[in-house]
Order: C-alpha cells, then structure tokens, then sequence
C-alpha cells in the first residue's frame, strides 16, 4: 500500500492546459520533478492510478500513460501485482543538495567551469533602431532576392536528388560552386584561379578561423595592422598565437615595422585589409604591397588577404589584390558576399594552392561536413548568369551616390567637429571626432533618439587614442542618411 504521504504530494502538482503539452506529459514532468527533489525517494511506492486520478481529478488513462513514459525512461518501475516504484536503481540524494528544481537550474547554469575567455565579451548583438550608420553593410532592399529565391528553388527541384541531398559531398564544396568564384575572381581580380584552388567557407570570419586552426599553432607570431579588426584578433587569441600589432597610417599598413620584426623572430602569418584597412578604409599603396610580397617570400610567412569590399570601388579602379600578383603560394586571399547581398547570407571562399585547400579541407571536416551546398550553388547560378555582377553595378552607383550625400552633410552639419577623408571605396567613412567629443555618451544619445552608431570600443588599443569610428552609409537611404545626420548633430549638442 502506497503511503498517505506519496499520495498527499500528488495535491501539489499543477497543470496548464493552455501550454499545448499533452495532460499526461505534464504529469510524467511534475512526477519526475518530485523525484529529482528527493521527495520521492528509490524504491517508493507510489500511489495507484485510481487513486491519483480521483485526486487530482483527471482520467485514470491519463495517470496510466504517465507511469508508463515514466517507466520507459527508467524512473520508475512496475512490479507485478504490487503497483509501481521510483526505479530502486536510482541513487537517493538529499533534496539541499540538489538546489531545488533542476529543470530550470540546469538550462540557466552548467555544473561544470566554463573557461574565462575575456575576447569574448564584445560578441553582443548589436540594437536594433530604426536609423543606423553601421559598420558598412549592404542595403538588402537592393539586393537580388527574387532571382536568389528562384536560383535555390531550382536546386531543390533538379534531377540528381541523390547527389545533392541523399550523402555528403566535397568537403572544400560543390564542384558548380568553386568552378563559378574560380572564373568569377578570374574575370574580377585578375586571379589565376582553378576549382581546386577554391574551398568553401560560410563568412570570412569561419575562413580565418579555419586558417588559424589548421596552419597555426601556439606561440606562432601573427601581426596585422593596428587599429584593426577585433574579430580577426580575437582569432588569433583563441589559436593561442602571439599577436604583434603594426601602425597603420594613411597609405596602409606601415611595412617598414614588419621588416624590422623579421628581421628579430620568426612570423607565421600576416592579416591584412589592403583594399580598404579595417578599420580607417585607408588602401595599402603600390610600393608597401609590392614589399610585402617580397619580406613573404624571403622569410616565408603566410599573407592572409581579407578582401571583404573589393567590388566597391567608386572611380572604378580597384586596386588588383596581392593574389593577383603572388607568385609563389604565400597568399590565402578571402572574401565572402556578406557585403554584396546580406550579412545574413553566410556564404563566401578561400583561394589558395591546391595543397592548402585540400589541408584545410580535411580540417574543415572536423567543424562542419561540407556546408551548404544548396545555397553554394544557388549562389553560382546568379554568378553564371551575371545576375551578381548586374546587381553589384547597380547598387555600386546608389551606393556611390549615398557616400557623396553623406560626406557632404558630414561636412556642413559637423563642421569642426569631424575630420575624414572621402573613401574611394568601400561602405564607410572613418570619422574622427573632436577629442572632447565622448563616443560612447554619444552612441547612448543617439540611441535614444532611435539612430545606432557605434560607441567606438571595438577600435581602442593601448596606446592608440584616435577618437574615430566608422559610420556605414550605404545601408540607409539618402532621406534616411539625412535623418541619421540630424539626429547626430543634434546628440552633439
């Protein structure tokens, strides 16, 4: 017999019908919480199906199928002609022990250490406003959705269902898709590229990460420009690498300076944004670009290339990037259409000798088995058919149109309190602010009046005290760049 005790427990539990989980799981969960609680405990009797159904009012049927979930799942069990125990192999624990609920515990608190990693706390996303001058992202209105959406539909309606969906594929991605960037890069950068010089990535930022997993290891020296990209640097950070940062002026990174480290220890790789650095936009001039191959070459370092906005170059003579001019396999050249479409869509490449995509390939495995093959070759599809380079065209002379509307107001709306350079590409202007200026007081003001901008944190360093940060206009539109301006002239004050 069951005691009066186990039935009188069965009076506290509740139920939610509007929840739209079924009466009998919300039983087998209230039953299963008592037993986590140490209320009841192994080897307890529990009461009988009848009994628990005039209690609490519900369907004998609905207690039944309870038990019976409860049992499958090892918490309880039936014992022929005596009625139904909390299972005797479970190992009783004294209810302070175990902090209460431990549904709710677990989900917000592991049980185990998390390792600090303080590169990690800038990974917030950022506010959603109705204006924003962000960090230089694409206006999706502009973007060719409808013939994207046609193109993946297209592949999901194809014959070969087999290949495309019934086993895994290339791991460095679909033959269609690294065909289509070979020739497209070929055509646009003056690459020399083959299919197998190309490996699929989701982003430029999995590209890095992949380079950093598979070609770096803990202790090699990586140096890139400072101010830089954080995200790039948090990276290396995480490859347990040694970062050295290098200045950065207005023709690019200072060269000089990684000659001088060379020349004192052993560099691995190099990250660089020579079209447009990250963050000033400032383009890596002929004579350093032309030295920096040379100082590869002759020590042997690996030049990572973030190519992220070469297709947005507005006197239309875009400087070629150091792939184009590599020689010798020290290039691993990236870049991604996060700015061309959407950051949304996570879709972009690596170029490098066939030995190293075929390297990182198989290290690309142990992540993430082959990516989306299916958005890849939807994308090759508006690649093909020059769908990609009509939009890209299109939205180059918006764009450009944007940049001059904003760079003007820029300079009557803040006059004496700005200082920029108009960029020739890119979609961005690096603004530097009246040192009594407060960045992040004015990101905060400028929230509350509905406009995002950054509060300039993601580019301080040591020892770097420019008070600039980077206002992306080609997301917004000329009636909204004009709101954005007011509303900063106006958090000024």
């Amino acid at each position: 017999m069951s005691s009066p005790i186990s039935l009188q427990l069965f009076t506290e539990l509740s139920f939610a019908p509007s929840s739209g989980r079924a009466l009998y799981l919300q039983l087998s969960d209230a039953v299963l919480s008592l037993i986590k609680k140490g209320k009841l405990r192994s080897g307890q009797k529990l009461p009988g199906s009848r009994a628990v159904a005039e209690l609490l009012q519900i369907n004998r049927l609905t207690v039944t199928k309870a038990y019976e979930e409860l049992q499958t799942q090892g918490w309880l069990e039936s014992r022929i002609g005596n009625g139904t125990f909390v299972s005797s192999h479970l190992i009783d624990h004294e209810p302070e022990n175990l902090g209460g609920s431990l549904v709710p515990a677990s989900l917000k608190k592991a049980g185990f250490v998390i390792p600090e990693m303080s590169y990690l706390d800038t990974a917030a996303d950022h506010p959603v406003t109705e204006l924003h001058l962000d960090d230089g992202y694409p206006d999706p209105r502009l973007a060719p959705l409808k013939e994207f959406y046609r193109a993946y539909r297209t592949q999901l309606t194809r014959s070969g269902l087999y290949d495309k969906f019934g086993s895994y594929s290339n791991a460095a991605g679909p033959g269609y898709y690294r065909a289509a960037i070979a020739n497209y890069l070929n055509e646009t950068r003056a690459l020399k590229a083959k299919e197998s010089n190309i490996l699929s990535v989701r982003g430029t930022l999995m590209g890095i990460n992949l380079v950093c997993t598979a070609l770096i290891k803990p202790g090699d020296v990586i140096v890139s420009g400072i101010p830089g990209w954080k995200r790039a640097e948090h990276n290396f950070i995480h490859a347990r690498a040694r970062h050295i940062g290098i200045r950065v002026d207005e023709h690019g990174i200072v060269v000089d300076e990684l000659r001088e480290i060379c020349s004192k220890q052993k560099v691995r790789m190099v990250y660089v944004t020579p079209h447009h650095h990250y963050p000033t936009t400032v383009s890596l001039r002929i004579d350093r670009r032309l030295e920096l191959l040379r100082l590869a070459n002759e020590y042997g370092f690996i030049i990572f290339e973030d190519d992220y906005d070469y297709d947005f170059h507005y006197k239309h003579r875009p400087l070629l990037p150091l792939a184009s001019a590599d020689e010798n396999g020290m290039v691993i050249y990236c870049g991604s259409f996060g700015k061309s479409f959407s950051p949304a869509f996570r879709m972009g490449y690596l170029v490098a000798a066939e030995n190293v995509i075929t390297h990182l390939a198989r290290v690309r495995v142990l992540l993430d088995r082959q990516g989306d093959h299916i958005l890849d070759n939807a994308m090759a599809e508006l690649l093909n058919d020059n769908t990609t380079q009509r939009y890209l065209r299109k939205a180059l002379s918006v764009y450009e149109e944007r940049r001059d509307l904003f760079c003007r107001l820029l300079s009557t709306e803040l006059a004496g309190l700005v200082n920029f350079t108009i960029p020739e590409g890119g979609m961005t202007v690096w603004t530097e602010f009246d040192p009594s200026i407060n960045l992040e007081n004015l990101a905060q003001s400028a929230r509350s009046k509905g406009l995002y901008i950054s509060d300039g944190k993601a580019h301080q360093y040591p020892g770097y005290t420019t008070n600039g940060i980077r206002l992306g206009f080609a997301s917004s539109s000329k009636e909204e760049i004009i709101r954005s301006v007011e509303i900063l002239k106006n958090s000024i004050r």
